[in-house]
C-alpha cells in the first residue's frame, strides 16, 4: 500500500525530521537513507516499521540538522586550526608563490569549528520519539488508503455476486437442453430417430439403445453442470467479504481467496457449453483480476 509521512521534531540539540514513503509491493522491503553518523539508530528504526508494517517498498529518511548557537558551539578547534598552521609553512617553504588560506576557507574547513557533543542516547531517544509519531501518521496514510481499497474490492464482490445470481438458474436449463439435443443428433446418427430405417442389428433392441444414448448424454451433462463451482464460487465471494470487514493483516488471507475464486471461474468457463456461461465466466475473470491486483497492496 502506498502511505507518506513527516515529521519535524524540535530538540535540545538540533531538529530531528524522518520521513516515510511506501509503494505497492507484495512483501516488506525497508530502505533507509540517513547520514553516517545517524547509521547506529537504523535497527532500532527498523524494529518500530516492521511492528507496524507487514508489505510495501518503504522508505525512511532520517536527518538531524544541529542548531547553531552561541558560546561554545561557535569555539575555534585550535588543534586543528594548529595543525593547519604548520601545514601552510610546509607548503609556503616549498611553494614560496602559494596564496596562503583565507579567514572564509579556514572557517569552512571541517573540523574548525566546534560544534556541541550530543550524547548518543539523547539523540536515539529523540528520534525514537519522532519515530513514533511518524508512524502514526503513516499508518493513518495507508490506513484512510485502505479503507478506499476496501470499498472497491466489495463494489467487485457485489458483481461476482449478482452474476452468480444471474447465471444460476441458467445451468439446469442448459445441460437439459444440450442433452435433448444430443440425444436427437445420435439417434439421427444411428438412423433409429423417426421412421428411418433401423442400422442396428437384430439382437439389439431399440430400448436398449435409447437407454445406451440417455446414460451417455446423462454422464456427459454431468460434466458439463457448472452448479457445484457456482455454489462453492458464492461461498467463496461470502468468506471474502468476511475477511474484508473482519479487518486487520487480510492480505495473505485474500491472496489465497483470489487463487479459489480464478479456480472455479476458470472451471466454470471450460465446462461451459452455452454463450452465456462462457461470458460469464470472462466476466467473473476480468472482476477477480481487478481485486488480485489491489488485494497484493493490502495488508
Amino acid at each position: 500500500m502506498t502511505g507518506y509521512a513527516v515529521v519535524t521534531r524540535e530538540t535540545a540539540g538540533g531538529t530531528v525530521t524522518i520521513e516515510l514513503k511506501s509503494v505497492n509491493s507484495r512483501f516488506l522491503d525497508l530502505q533507509f537513507r540517513m547520514n553516517d553518523d545517524l547509521r547506529a539508530l537504523e535497527q532500532g528504526l527498523r524494529e518500530a516499521i516492521m511492528a507496524r508494517i507487514t508489505r510495501g517498498k518503504v522508505e525512511c529518511r532520517v536527518s538531524f540538522g544541529r542548531k547553531v548557537a552561541s558560546g561554545a558551539a561557535q569555539a575555534l578547534n585550535g588543534a586543528v586550526l594548529g595543525a593547519l598552521a604548520q601545514l601552510q609553512e610546509q607548503v609556503l617553504g616549498h611553494f614560496g608563490n602559494a596564496a596562503p588560506l583565507s579567514v572564509n576557507e579556514l572557517l569552512r574547513w571541517p573540523g574548525v569549528i566546534e560544534e556541541a557533543q550530543i550524547g548518543q542516547e539523547s539523540l536515539q531517544a529523540d528520534v525514537t520519539l519522532a519515530m513514533q509519531d511518524t508512524m502514526a501518521a503513516f499508518v493513518d496514510s495507508r490506513t484512510r488508503e485502505g479503507a478506499a481499497l476496501q470499498a472497491m474490492l466489495e463494489s467487485r464482490i457485489d458483481d461476482l455476486q449478482t452474476l452468480v445470481a444471474e447465471i444460476t438458474p441458467l445451468v439446469p436449463q442448459v445441460v437439459a437442453q444440450f442433452q435433448q439435443k444430443a440425444i436427437e443428433r445420435m439417434l439421427t446418427a444411428l438412423g433409429v430417430a423417426g421412421t428411418a430405417p433401423g442400422v442396428l442389428p437384430t439382437t439389439v433392441s431399440r430400448d436398449d439403445v435409447l437407454d445406451r444414448i440417455r446414460q451417455e448424454v446423462t454422464l456427459y451433462g454431468i460434466r458439463i453442470d457448472v452448479s457445484e463451482e457456482l455454489t462453492r464460487l458464492g461461498a467463496h465471494l461470502a468468506e471474502t467479504r468476511h475477511v474484508l470487514k473482519k479487518g486487520g493483516q487480510v492480505g495473505k488471507r485474500l491472496d489465497f481467496m483470489m487463487q479459489e475464486l480464478n479456480r472455479e471461474a476458470n472451471t466454470i468457463g471450460s465446462k461451459a457449453s452455452a454463450k452465456e456461461l462462457s461470458d460469464a465466466s470472462m466476466a467473473m475473470k476480468l472482476l477477480i483480476e481487478q481485486m488480485r491486483e489491489q488485494v497484493q497492496n493490502l495488508e
